[in-house]
This record gives structure tokens, C-alpha cells and sequence, in this order.
């Protein structure tokens, strides 16, 4: 059952985003992106309020993805990341990213903090960062 509202497009949007973001990490790192995107759609809090569906999630700006300025991201999903999508719209969580709002690649190691946020974790070339569950209640 989805936690959040996705027709078939939202998920091919959401499936290419992962693409765009992490295939570098493979199918493990592509899923850890998708939990950060479907936590932001989920929450009503810090830099995600009134992020309410997936197109708004991807596209949001400031505070987006910066895959979505490169033509890498309008390439057309395949079948294999589609599935991938569908896996963390339906609920599927996945550590360091189980609670994270925020991800990025470092060129050294991952700071302790990131924009006031605690690291959470690395998974290959990308560190997680989830906000306290004061700030946000609704990620955990």
C-alpha cells in the first residue's frame, strides 16, 4: 500500500530522479534516494512545507534535486528503476536514509552535521542527514 499518492507518470518521474542522482551507487543507493524523496513528500516541516506530491518534491526550487538541470534526468525510466520507485512509494525504508530529508556527495568524508542536520550515514558516495524528531515529527 503507497504512503504517498502516486499516479504511473509520478512514479516514472520519481523512478528517473533516483536514476539521475545515485545509479552510481546502484539499485541499493537509488532506493536510499527514494526514501529522502518520499520522506519530503510525507513531512510538513523545515525546508519541505507544503510539499505535497511527487512533482513538486522533484522540482522544488530552491531547495531541490540539481540532477534535474542536466539532461541525464529527461532520459526516459526503465522497467528496473520503475520497480525501484514503486518499492519506496509503497513504504519500503532503507538505513541511513529511513528518517533523512537530505543527501549529498562529499568529496572527503561526511560531516558530523550538515545545514544544522545529523549525519545519519553513508552509502558509498552519498551521506544521509535526518532532522531531529523535534523539528520533525513526522519523518520518524
Amino acid at each position: 500500500m503507497a504512503v504517498i499518492k502516486a499516479n504511473s507518470e509520478d512514479v516514472k518521474l520519481l523512478a528517473r530522479l533516483m536514476r539521475a542522482e545515485a545509479e552510481g551507487d546502484g539499485e541499493q543507493g537509488m532506493l536510499l534516494v527514494g526514501n529522502v524523496s518520499v520522506n519530503r513528500v510525507l513531512v510538513d516541516c523545515l525546508d519541505f512545507k507544503d510539499i505535497r506530491d511527487i512533482n513538486r518534491m522533484v522540482f522544488q526550487n530552491p531547495g531541490g534535486y540539481e540532477s534535474t538541470q542536466k539532461g541525464y534526468f529527461y532520459q526516459r525510466a526503465r522497467q528496473s528503476e520503475i520497480r525501484l520507485a514503486q518499492r519506496v512509494i509503497n513504504g519500503e525504508r532503507f538505513w541511513p536514509a529511513s528518517n533523512s530529508l537530505w543527501f549529498f556527495r562529499p568529496v572527503a568524508e561526511c560531516p558530523e552535521t550538515w545545514y544544522d542536520q545529523q549525519n545519519t550515514g553513508r552509502f558509498k558516495a552519498h551521506c544521509f542527514f535526518s532532522p531531529s524528531g523535534e523539528d520533525c515529527p513526522e519523518v520518524y
